[in-house]
């Protein structure tokens, strides 16, 4: 059984960067076809595809967010990473880590991926 879970701090100050991990069990992320991806869910509204890193390394970002975001691996560790820049309290939203079979760039569900980490409340605030 795949699981994903997402650590990092719960609390970012403004202008500062969001660094969160995802830990990989039961498959690993250099095997495959798969796109180890990042996603967040704003209070109340839908799903935003972030990026993501595929089984080859390859990086894919978000075209509104590419200047900020950095999506990157520790395959020793079997683990991948997504660092937000700049972040103001619009960036406060539940982040994701998901394993999928394609870049799913506008996703609707959760459910949609793969498999998924339970996710976590990341707020920006000073």
């Amino acid at each position: 059984q795949v699981q994903l879970q997402e650590s990092g701090p719960g609390l970012v100050k403004p202008s500062q960067t969001l660094s969160l991990t995802c830990t990989v069990s039961g498959d690993s992320i250099t095997s495959g076809y798969y796109y180890w991806t990042w996603i967040r869910q704003f209070p109340g509204k839908g799903l935003q595809w972030l990026g993501a890193i595929g089984s080859s390394g390859a990086t894919y970002t978000s075209p509104w967010l590419k200047s900020r975001t950095s999506i990157s691996r520790d395959t020793s560790k079997n683990q991948f990473t997504l660092q937000l820049s700049s972040v103001t309290p619009q960036d406060t939203a539940v982040y994701y880590c998901a394993r999928d079979n394609q870049l799913r760039k506008s996703p609707t569900r959760i459910e949609s991926f793969n498999y998924w980490g339970q996710g976590t409340l990341v707020t920006v605030s000073s």
